[in-house]
């Protein structure tokens, strides 16, 4: 299957890469719906949502207090890398990522939408200011310049997600040469409908996950092994390095 993975991208001058929660965890990064996905008895479904923090947000932010620390003292991994590599290659290349753990920005990619927002930033009830969280007035709760209360700039539950980095990324898709999926569970909405969106508009697809998803039987190329060990393989044979 890598073969043909490789195959394809080797004839191929456009790119699209969409990440989910599954490429995080290879650097240590809990995902929601794992084993590790707990915290204090709650589930992310219990905090991650904007009834949670008008309810009570002290604990919502004791949470992300807590993401942020483990996601602070994680490193990008191999696959984080090798996509830098591929971005490198390709003469148009697009990552949109679902995770908000900044790690592919860390790595070194560049064109880079989330879709789900970033931990590191925040936004303002009062105002709107979306900045970066250590600008933030800190008391028991992150406040604005303003004095308007400061709620992580993600998307919960229950809420839209960014209709212009839909938009963009959709236009990019439709006129990529090959789409690869990486770590998303294909439950989550819109992202879950992309393969079928990229077959539609004749785009070949690679899925890469570590088990077979929802997503799986709609692709061209399915390998069921880490992104960490499977994307260096490709990107040597794609870029040629040696």
């Amino acid at each position: 299957m890598i073969e043909n993975a490789i195959k394809i991208l080797k004839n191929a001058k456009s790119l699209f890469v969409l990440t989910g929660a599954g490429i995080s965890a290879e650097s240590g990064i809990p995902t929601f719906r794992g084993k590790d996905g707990l915290w204090k008895n709650y589930s992310a479904t219990d905090l991650a949502t904007p009834e949670a923090f008008n309810r009570n947000p002290e604990l919502v932010w004791e949470w992300y207090r807590w993401r942020q620390d483990i996601i602070s003292k994680a490193e990008p991994n191999p696959a984080h890398y090798a996509l830098v590599d591929l971005e490198n290659h390709f003469e148009k290349f697009l990552l949109l990522t679902q995770n908000v753990d900044n790690l592919h920005q860390r790595a070194g990619s560049k064109n880079v939408l989330e879709l789900h927002g970033n931990i590191f930033r925040t936004r303002c009830l009062k105002c709107g200011r979306i900045d970066k969280i250590e600008n933030a007035r800190i008391e028991k709760m992150p406040y604005c310049n303003c004095g308007g209360l400061l709620r992580p700039d993600v998307v919960w539950f229950g809420e839209a997600i960014p209709q212009d980095v839909w938009q963009e990324s959709m236009k990019f898709l439709s006129n990529a040469a090959v789409a690869i999926i990486r770590g998303t569970s294909g439950v989550v909405w819109p992202a879950a409908g992309i393969p079928e969106i990229a077959k539609n508009y004749g785009v070949k697809t690679i899925e890469i996950n570590i088990e077979p998803t929802l997503i799986t039987s709609l692709v061209d190329v399915s390998i069921i092994s880490p992104a960490g060990k499977v994307l260096p393989e490709i990107v040597k044979s794609v870029v040629n390095i040696n």
